[in-house]
């Protein structure tokens, strides 16, 4: 049984609360759900209460839960004093949480003084265990459905009639795998993109010009694979949106994501700086998918990804059924562009949950392009120790609105700093970089010096 690592959430009994489960990275689209959820509660004050896997050294966030059983069992092995901090599969970190004591007795608690208890997440997952009672209700689309649609093979074979696909194999093997590649490999002479099924942010995938590479990379696991023709490109935009139901689907914007080694996403920037036509039909083929997704039963959040070569052609990556890295600046964005008590992307969602429609006064947006962002999500390449801290800072929302508002032209912040004096484990998430300006340059200044600033917390002798 994992233990509770931090703890600073204290019960109220006369609030109504909600639950986030997730990682503190997108802690702040909560404080747009508060609002949406305040409205239909006008008779109790809403909170809501956090349980998260990030391993810190201090924490400026109201109630916050750490479980992280991870971090735990590397503790418990190691002789080294020093705080480890290190990444958890959903899986690992969801079993966990459905399974503590402590949190067992939070929940009954809550639900003494309140019918039932909304869960918000970052993905809808089937490992958390208690959404399966009847007083518990996710904010949030089925996690079954999520487990199809983020499927990539299902999405190639659901969507290859419907919108631009590169030419691509499913392989059902690894040696199915390595025989397609060397087929496929004199006609696709610019690279071979080969992917599990399950892959986010580049993870279990490869851009590979060789059967080595291949082996190299997947090392013989026999399992299902999507291989598909490699398309040199300048542009990976991004477009995300609200499944209301099969005929409503809102679309909040296109951004363009940061790709490095062609398949690893490491953040994004917005506006895109597509020809606006070509952000027009990226907008239309994700509203196709929408209607899809909708038509099976999806409803809330999901972002659809895309490459356009140099001719302007779009190609179809794939979709995530959940929430996307941008969905946080797009609800601050959608806030300074949109009138005074336009629905938010949160509130989209719980209206399309609860009553599969969204609500009144929806607009979407037109022209925020006064508003430039980009974001920079800092990962350690290798086991990393840290000799500075960054001080935290939390109010992201209220950067967006000082720079809309013209208080300020520009400005960055760095989030979710681990610490200092820790152990980071290879693939751990260090920093996260926002940059807010009213024009690109200043944006992409802000991203280069927030990087910088944790460069500078790195042990590097």
């Amino acid at each position: 049984m994992s233990k509770i690592i931090f703890s600073n959430f204290e019960y109220d009994p006369e609030k109504y609360y909600f639950m986030y489960v997730g990682e503190l990275k997108t802690y702040g689209i909560n404080l747009f759900l508060k609002d949406a959820i305040q409205k239909m509660v006008p008779d109790r004050e809403v909170e809501f209460f956090a349980i998260v896997p990030d391993v810190f050294e201090q924490y400026d966030y109201d109630n916050i839960i750490v479980i992280n059983p991870v971090v735990e069992d590397y503790i418990a092995r190691s002789n080294n004093r020093k705080r480890i901090s290190c990444r958890i599969t959903s899986r690992e970190f969801y079993t966990a949480v459905s399974y503590n004591k402590e949190v067992r007795e939070i929940l009954d608690g809550i639900l003494k003084n309140q019918s039932h208890l909304y869960v918000y997440m970052y993905e809808s997952s089937p490992y958390l265990k208690f959404l399966e009672e009847d007083r518990i209700k996710l904010i949030g689309p089925d996690p079954q459905l999520v487990v199809r649609f983020n499927n990539k093979v299902y999405q190639y074979e659901l969507l290859s009639r419907v919108v631009p696909i590169a030419d691509y194999r499913i392989c059902r093997s690894f040696e199915e795998l390595l025989s397609t590649a060397r087929e496929v490999r004199g006609e696709w002479d610019e690279g071979i993109f080969v992917s599990l099924e399950y892959s986010a942010g580049g993870s279990h995938s490869t851009i590979a010009y060789n059967q080595k590479e291949i082996i190299q990379h997947f090392k013989g696991v026999d399992t299902t694979y999507l291989v598909a023709r490699y398309i040199p490109h300048e542009y990976d935009p991004t477009v995300l949106g609200v499944v209301g139901n099969e005929g409503e689907v809102y679309i909040a914007g296109v951004a363009d994501q940061l790709i490095v080694d062609g398949h690893k996403f490491t953040g994004s920037t917005y506006p895109s700086v597509l020809p606006a036509e070509v952000v027009k039909r990226l907008i239309h083929y994700t509203r196709e998918i929408g209607k899809i997704m909708g038509k099976m039963g999806y409803r809330g959040i999901f972002g659809c990804d895309y490459i356009v070569d140099p001719g302007m052609e779009i190609y179809f990556v794939e979709i995530n059924a959940r929430k996307q890295g941008t969905t946080l600046e797009f609800c601050c964005t959608l806030e300074n562009c949109l009138p005074e008590d336009s629905p938010n992307l949160p509130e989209l969602e719980l209206h399309a949950v609860l009553y599969n429609q969204f609500p009144e006064g929806v607009i979407e947006p037109e022209d925020c392009t006064s508003i430039h962002w980009g974001t920079y999500n800092f990962k350690v390449p290798t086991n990393t120790i840290t000799e500075g801290y960054i001080p935290q800072f939390r109010n992201e929302r209220e950067v967006f609105r000082k720079v809309a508002q013209g208080r300020l032209k520009k400005d960055f912040i760095v989030l979710e700093h681990i610490g200092n004096d820790f152990i980071i484990t290879t693939g751990t998430f260090l920093g996260r970089v926002v940059s807010v300006a009213n024009n690109r340059q200043d944006m992409l200044d802000g991203i280069r010096f927030g990087k910088k600033l944790i460069e500078n917390t790195i042990f590097l002798g």
